[in-house]
């Protein structure tokens, strides 16, 4: 092998090969910046925001009842739902039987306290927002006396 034969590469051959490399880095670049970009805008304009709350529909009232308490007192209680606009034919029943189930055998002194009227109401919504699969949206007393 002569000196001739094994020629290094001049600069020029190397300027030409490197272009070609930089472009590459370019698109590259690029199209990162324009994934993020469609990124940025999906999440702040089109991703959905999540369930809507639901419309309120008609209140169904309910003919008053009367619950044992504690002690021999009763507790006449009459409630009405608020139902969802897109709730189906709502039976009474259910809520009826939750609200024995959740009054009788309370006593009558943890009724008259204002605090423990609405933690017994929250535990009434509750039930029955999960008995009517969400087409109850809340409870409203319509009569609540104690004796």
């Amino acid at each position: 092998m002569t000196s001739a034969t094994m020629e290094r590469p001049t600069k020029a051959a190397a300027d030409e090969s490197e272009p070609s490399g930089g472009k590459k880095k370019k698109l590259i670049v690029i199209a990162l910046v324009l994934v993020l970009a469609g990124a940025a805008a999906w999440w702040f304009f089109l991703r959905p925001s999540g369930p809507a709350e639901p419309e309120p529909g008609e209140v169904m009232t309910m003919e008053p009842i009367q619950v044992n308490l504690a002690d021999g007192h009763y507790l006449r209680v009459g409630i009405a739902l608020q139902l969802s606009a897109d709730a189906h034919e709502a039976d009474g029943s259910k809520a009826l039987d939750a609200t024995i189930e959740l009054f009788s055998g309370v006593e009558q002194t943890d009724l008259v306290k204002a605090g423990q009227r609405k933690e017994l109401k929250a535990k009434l919504e509750e039930k029955l927002h999960h008995d009517y699969h969400g087409d109850v949206l809340e409870v409203y007393f319509t009569e609540f006396v104690t004796q």
